[in-house]
């Protein structure tokens, strides 16, 4: 059996409301964020030439607008460099970590909310970026539990993977639930979640071995700045 190697993308940039976490916001690509999936689609194939590495034809991304324009214009781009007829499959299970209730509010509204209902405390300072805490509010989820499912359809699509050659399979998502998938495999250590992020367009290789361990093989995380806001 050939190797099977899980390419992450996070999508391109978007039409993000200011403000807000990213959560489950609708909004398209801007243009920017169209040149990072064509940017996208010529690195892999830098990377398919140099490792001999074929494609699978089935791309799974976010169900969100900005995860599937960024699949859609790589299948486009990549062409014939698919095993067969190329297809995208949207899963719920790639969306970014929700807030529930309070999705696609400002920060200052949500703590709002939470401020004026009784039944809940004040967010801990740096709360949006807090792995472990997850929003009291209906639907909430954490960071950490959103990578758990990322992780978890890592896991089950790979395993459905059963190539003669070595073989890429593309997912397109959001950055950190990427990062906290990468940790629930046991490819990034906590402490490392926050240190880094993921350029927009770029994949990042994680192939997954026989008795299911997971590597990271190529592709390069972004260092996170100290300034930098802490984004999907």
């Amino acid at each position: 059996m050939g190797r099977r190697i899980a390419a992450l993308i996070r999508h391109g940039d978007y039409h993000q409301l200011p403000g807000a976490p990213s959560a489950l916001q609708p909004f398209p690509l801007n243009e920017a964020g169209q040149g990072h999936a064509r940017h996208a689609a010529v690195e892999l194939v830098g990377y398919l030439e140099r490792e001999n590495w074929h494609l699978a034809w089935v791309v799974d991304s976010s169900r969100l607008l900005r995860g599937w324009q960024t699949a859609a214009i790589m299948v486009d781009r990549l062409g014939d460099r698919f095993s067969g007829e190329a297809s995208i499959e949207s899963f719920d299970e790639l969306a970014e970590r929700s807030v529930g209730s309070a999705a696609n509010l400002t920060v200052e509204q949500i703590e709002r909310i939470l401020r004026d209902d009784p039944r809940f405390d004040q967010p801990p300072a740096g709360w949006k970026a807090d792995s472990r805490y997850r929003l009291p509010l209906q639907g909430a989820e954490s960071l950490l539990e959103a990578g758990e499912r990322v992780a978890g359809h890592l896991v089950r699509r790979m395993s459905d993977l059963n190539p003669q050659d070595d073989t890429v399979k593309l997912f397109v998502g959001h950055g950190a639930a990427f990062r906290h998938a990468a940790y629930h495999l046991g490819v990034l250590a906590f402490d490392d979640i926050a240190k880094l992020s993921m350029y927009h367009g770029r994949p990042v290789f994680l192939e997954v071995f026989p008795d299911g361990s997971w590597k990271h093989v190529a592709g390069e995380w972004k260092v996170r700045g100290k300034r930098e806001d802490f984004v999907d």
